[in-house]
């Protein structure tokens, strides 16, 4: 908040809703002068945040992804935005329902559409149907995964007697196609691939490159622009276009954290999610 330094009377946009706690935090700011524009492309997400944001009536609830910036400028009354937050990746919420999929702590349908109601593929059909080469690709690129090929391998061997449709199935095999000797010392061996699929599902790279070259033009002179990544793939894509459109003589961003802000020592213990937290900011310049 000290970064995007909400006013009152200031138009902002949440792109990510999630629970609501952070448009909260922006609506008391704002108060009843502001209009803040909450958005979330999970419906089930939306109603948990809307209920938590009902005593805010300058709060506008919106169902759509943060790359359609159109719509949610559209939501503000055609205003530009003087701050805008992403907080990217999934929430607790998500998480802990072993219904949506993105967990292997409990076995679940492997899913991961943030809209279950829509009919994108899911990652179970992913899995079912996407090529060797292709599925070993996207474990690599959207996983960071070194031992893509013998998962993506061990997923089609798998597939030719069994269906893999839990995500207890997935996680087993991903397991035990990695040698233990190279299993992560901090996470589950399971952990980068169910990352990828998450992210080719929701196409949520895709998004966000979306939402980084449009949103300069819609944000206010002194505008904030704020995004809190979690791995390295979202945060290179907020560097790389922060300092791109804060450069030559026609830049329209001023980069206002020259390093990403992190968690401190606490609230990583109060918060163990939120160690691998990265928050970066920029400013909207004439």
């Amino acid at each position: 908040m000290d970064l995007l330094a909400p006013a009152p009377g200031e138009c902002f946009l949440d792109g990510t809703a999630g629970a609501g706690g952070h448009s909260e935090a922006i609506a008391q700011r704002i108060g009843p002068g502001g209009v803040l524009v909450s958005a979330d492309g999970d419906p089930s997400m939306l109603r948990i945040a809307a209920a938590r944001l009902a005593p805010y009536p300058w709060v506008r609830m919106v169902h759509a992804d943060f790359s359609d910036l159109d719509r949610l400028c559209e939501a503000a009354d055609g205003r530009p935005f003087d701050g805008v937050l992403l907080d990217l990746g999934i929430s607790s919420v998500q998480l802990d329902d072993p219904e949506r999929g993105f967990t292997f702590r409990e076995d679940g349908p492997l899913d991961m559409r943030r809209d279950t109601g829509s009919d994108d593929a899911t990652a179970a059909d992913i899995v079912r149907y996407t090529r060797e080469n292709e599925l070993a690709d996207i474990i690599y690129q959207f996983g960071e995964e070194r031992f893509s090929r013998r998962i993506a391998a061990r997923i089609v061997e798998q597939r030719r007697s069994t269906p893999i449709e839990t995500t207890g199935q997935l996680a087993r095999l991903v397991s035990s196609a990695i040698p233990r000797k190279g299993w992560p010392r901090d996470i589950h061996p399971a952990t980068r691939t169910f990352q990828a699929l998450r992210i080719a599902v929701n196409r949520e790279l895709e998004s966000i490159a979306a939402f980084l070259e449009r949103i300069p033009g819609h944000l206010a002179p002194g505008g904030r622009v704020g995004v809190i990544s979690f791995h390295s793939l979202e945060d290179r894509l907020v560097k790389v276009a922060f300092r791109s459109a804060a450069a030559g003589d026609e830049a329209t961003l001023k980069v206002v954290t020259k390093k990403p802000v992190g968690p401190g020592n606490e609230e990583t213990r109060e918060n163990p999610r939120a160690r691998s937290a990265r928050f970066r900011v920029a400013r909207r310049i004439d």
